[in-house]
């Protein structure tokens, strides 16, 4: 049976695996670019890989009020 409860909103593709997608995005190309070499790279691979970081603080944050 497939048949919809009401009140239940159905989610698209992007809006389960925007954030997801986005993070891992962030933190590949954080890690990338730690290892590509020094001085501007490594601000870049820190902001990259401070938003997981960020990220999980915020929901913490949310789940707590």
């Amino acid at each position: 049976m497939t048949s919809a409860r009401p009140g239940v909103r159905r989610k698209t593709i992007g809006q389960i695996f925007g954030i997801p997608l986005l993070t891992a995005l962030l933190s590949a190309i954080g890690l990338v670019s730690a290892l590509v070499g020094d001085g501007i790279w490594d601000s870049v691979s820190w902001v990259m890989l401070l938003f997981p970081i960020l990220l999980c603080g915020y929901c913490l944050r949310q789940a707590q009020k």
